[in-house]
């Protein structure tokens, strides 16, 4: 499970998402409030020059247009700002009469405040492109009323927005540099503090995963004294239990196991003395067979039970010699084979040339993996009649495989079949542990042992065994 990868991206959307979210507005909102400052400052600068400078010559609107249009002219020869501010005096007709930057200080202005200015008689502002230049500018321009009444022309101050947008770009650029610092110092602290989170919650994942697998009673080790120590000690005191329990069960069945298999062992030995007996009739003598048979198949329950309690407390140990396999499985094959043979079922030997090799095993343990294979193929595959049994060499292994041409197992349980009790949709009689027993065999031996649905139906059983070197 990769929780890792979720948790982190659910991290990053909740905390760094909503993060960059706030201070990107932050960002927008603090260059736009001073975007406004700037502007609204330099606004109002220009209104109050050019209502002062207004004013100023006010009392110069008396003279000739000869001598007004030379005071003006020699007003903006001698303008004190004119490295930030241009001065214009434009004539009614739009004509650029006068310029602080000189006589030819290029094309007369043709921005809309100018005629604006003219028509509404008050002071009118503009931000925006100059026509002429494509250049960004803000403009003020004050209509210059004559003694008469009538507008004979309009001062203009004007400054390009070039430094002032500059500056407003540095405060965007400062403020993203620092909402870059806060989102790599918000990173760098929630990395160490995932981790922090995920390391344990992995360890805990992989120690849960172990008591599923079987391990119980297997501890987790943790320093943490929060929520996930309290998660850690609750799995420790539930593995403990589980533990526990097993070992109860595990004693409990054992008990019993031996109890039941010495009365019906008892119950065998006198069902085969009463059936010498050639005096019995043929409805007690079918009595006897069945009860016979019934202890012989109760008998077999108990012995598994018995195998899979030693193997659950640990306590199977196996005779390991080097052993002719082939031998020993041709030997359980042909033992078998007589069995199924009367209940009509035929039971086939592949034969083959390969050179089996002798391994190192257990071949009392190994043959009773065999049997019961068989014996499951036959519980639960002999509605097909035949079962095919063969034995080859691989590659460093030896591979034993038994199918059946029955109904095969449903996809859905094929990764249950080899847990203990699992008896699935199968209505075969039995404890449910008999592949859990033969599985633990194989591993204990270092192979293992798989189940699959065969092609054209029934089930394969493969049983890989490591060839001794």
């Amino acid at each position: 499970m990769n929780f890792k990868s979720s948790l982190r991206t659910r991290w990053l959307v909740n905390t760094l998402g909503v993060i960059l979210a706030l201070g990107m507005a932050c960002v927008f909102a603090i260059t736009a409030l001073f975007a406004n400052y700037y502007y609204s400052n330099m606004r109002s600068d220009l209104y109050d020059r050019a209502e002062s400078t207004a004013d100023f010559f006010a009392e110069y609107l008396n003279q000739s247009y000869n001598e007004y249009y030379q005071s003006c002219i020699n007003y903006a020869q001698s303008f004190s700002d004119k490295d930030r501010l241009e001065l214009q005096f434009i004539s009614k007709d739009g004509t650029l009469v006068a310029s602080s930057y000189g006589q030819w200080a290029g094309q007369s202005p043709t921005t809309s405040e100018i005629q604006e200015a003219i028509q509404m008689r008050t002071i009118r502002p503009y931000l925006g492109k100059d026509p002429n230049t494509s250049e960004r500018i803000m403009a003020m321009s004050s209509p210059m009323i004559y003694s008469n009444g009538e507008v004979i022309g309009v001062l203009r101050f004007v400054t390009s927005t070039r430094l002032m947008d500059m500056q407003i770009f540095q405060v965007a650029l400062i403020s993203l540099l620092a909402l870059t610092v806060i989102l790599a110092i918000v990173l760098i602290s929630g990395e160490y503090f995932m981790r922090s989170i995920m390391v344990p919650v992995q360890e805990i994942t992989e120690k849960a995963q172990q008591i599923a697998n079987g391990s119980y009673g297997a501890q987790i080790q943790t320093k943490y004294r929060d929520e996930i120590g309290v998660l850690a000690e609750t799995i420790n005191d539930l593995s403990i239990k589980i533990s526990q329990n097993e070992k109860m069960q595990a004693g409990f069945i054992s008990q019993l196991s031996h109890e039941l298999r010495t009365p019906l062992t008892v119950i065998k030995g006198w069902c085969e003395t009463l059936l010498v007996d050639e005096n019995m009739d043929d409805m007690t003598r079918q009595g006897m067979k069945t009860i016979h048979g019934e202890s012989a198949r109760m008998i077999e329950m108990v012995t598994e039970l018995l195998d899979f309690t030693r193997m659950q407390g640990e306590n199977v140990t196996l005779s390991m010699e080097m052993q002719d396999i082939r031998a020993s499985f041709e030997e359980a094959v042909f033992m078998y084979a007589s069995r199924l043979g009367m209940e009509g079922i035929e039971l086939k030997y592949l034969e083959n040339d390969d050179d089996i090799p002798e391994i190192r095993c257990d071949t009392d343990k190994l043959r009773q993996v065999f049997l019961n294979i068989l014996d499951n193929a036959a519980k639960h595959g002999g509605d097909g009649k035949r079962i095919d049994a063969s034995i080859h060499n691989g590659d460093s292994t030896v591979i034993v495989r038994i199918r059946d041409y029955g109904p095969g197992i449903p996809e859905d349980e094929i990764p249950l079949v080899k847990k203990k009790f699992f008896k699935g949709s199968s209505k075969a009689r039995g404890t449910g542990i008999g592949l859990a027993v033969c599985d633990e065999i194989v591993e204990l031996h270092g192979g293992s042992l798989t189940l699959e649905n065969a092609e054209g139906g029934g089930t394969l059983v493969t049983v890989t065994l490591p060839a001794s070197e």
